[in-house]
């Protein structure tokens, strides 16, 4: 198991250089590395070992196992309200009477891994979509000054560098900004529209799967049924048609049973927790970005919270001269350098745009 989920720690990695948010790297790292270990798991439960095995007489096992899992196998909704070993044999097992119109088909068992590494990639395409816009700029302006023991020689050349690209590129970075806050409104319109399809996939089921598990306990024992089991059901039925010696029809009744879904059903409800969560955590993130956007009297204070190396004078002063583009690209530099550098740096570039404007002024 080690061996076949090592590769996704290149996913869990800590990062020298920060060019997102926690919540965007939960979306893209952590949510990709979950699905793919899914998906891996559940391939490997699925192709190594018995995803499915079928008891049906007068027929080989193996052609029925084939037969009901490129098929699907079907339950009785009614069913799983019966009390099982006296009314019916398994949650959701019963006599259907030849009425097809009751049966619930379960089709999605064969799809579960393949569609679990399509999630991932969804999740990971605002990251790729980010690093290829970002192009390396916050790693090339750091210059490793994200570790301040450096000779002061060494130290002050750099600092020149990143003060004159600041100076002469003011106002020019709200494309930055604005392509970066557009990866993040990606990944809430991932999460939803993901959520979306789940519940499609599991024929409406998925959207109320956590809430009526946390409330399944606290159902009254005659009305209950076990949620997991209903969505992810461990024993159904599959019908097997077959020609007999004299070419009349035949019709085989087969019990089988699904392992796999053992694995399905805690899988699902922990993305499902996860997938709420992150959808919380990413519409707060946006709200905060609007805010962001349509009040700026608040970006001097979220500098300052954000650096409480930097006075709030230096950054009302900074905030007053840049766009919106330059304040992100600062905030953003902050988080990759040495506090005390960070310092001295925007504090100069507080003096050299003040310094310039009065230039232009003259």
């Amino acid at each position: 198991m080690y061996k076949l989920l090592g590769g996704l720690r290149s996913y869990l990695k800590f990062q020298e250089i920060t060019i997102d948010c926690a919540v965007f790297r939960m979306h893209n790292l952590f949510t990709t590395a979950l699905l793919m270990a899914c998906s891996l798991v559940i391939t490997a439960s699925q192709y190594v070992g018995h995803p499915i095995q079928c008891i049906v007489n007068g027929i080989p096992t193996h052609v029925v196992n084939t037969f009901c899992w490129i098929t699907s196998t079907f339950t009785m909704p009614d069913a799983f309200k019966r009390q099982v070993g006296k009314e019916v044999a398994h949650p959701g097992v019963a006599n259907d009477f030849n009425d097809i119109s009751a049966h619930k088909y379960y089709t999605y068992y064969q799809w579960v891994c393949f569609v679990l590494f399509f999630q991932a990639l969804a999740c990971y395409t605002p990251k790729f979509l980010w690093d290829m816009f970002e192009g390396g700029l916050l790693r090339t302006l750091v210059m490793g000054l994200n570790i301040g023991a450096c000779h002061d020689e060494e130290k002050k050349a750099k600092k020149t560098v990143i003060l004159d690209y600041l100076t002469k590129h003011v106002k020019r970075h709200n494309l930055y900004a604005i392509r970066y806050w557009a990866c993040e409104c990606l990944c809430l319109i991932n999460i939803i529209t993901q959520l979306y399809l789940m519940n499609k996939f599991f024929d409406g089921e998925f959207l109320s799967y956590g809430i009526r598990v946390l409330n399944y306990s606290e159902t009254a024992q005659d009305d209950r049924y076990d949620p997991m089991v209903y969505i992810f059901p461990r024993v159904t039925k599959c019908t097997f048609h077959k020609y007999g010696a004299s070419g009349s029809l035949q019709t085989h009744d087969s019990l089988c049973i699904l392992p796999l879904n053992i694995v399905n059903e805690k899988t699902y409800i922990f993305i499902w927790f996860w997938f709420m969560i992150l959808a919380t955590l990413l519409t707060v993130l946006v709200i905060y970005r609007i805010m962001i956007l349509a009040m700026p009297k608040f970006r001097p204070r979220i500098l300052h919270s954000k650096h409480r190396c930097l006075s709030l004078e230096v950054c009302e002063a900074i905030c007053r001269k840049v766009d919106l583009g330059d304040w992100w690209l600062i905030l953003m530099l902050g988080n990759n350098m040495d506090p005390l550098i960070y310092r001295e740096i925007i504090t100069e570039l507080a003096k050299n745009i003040e310094t310039n404007v009065s230039n232009l002024q003259k």
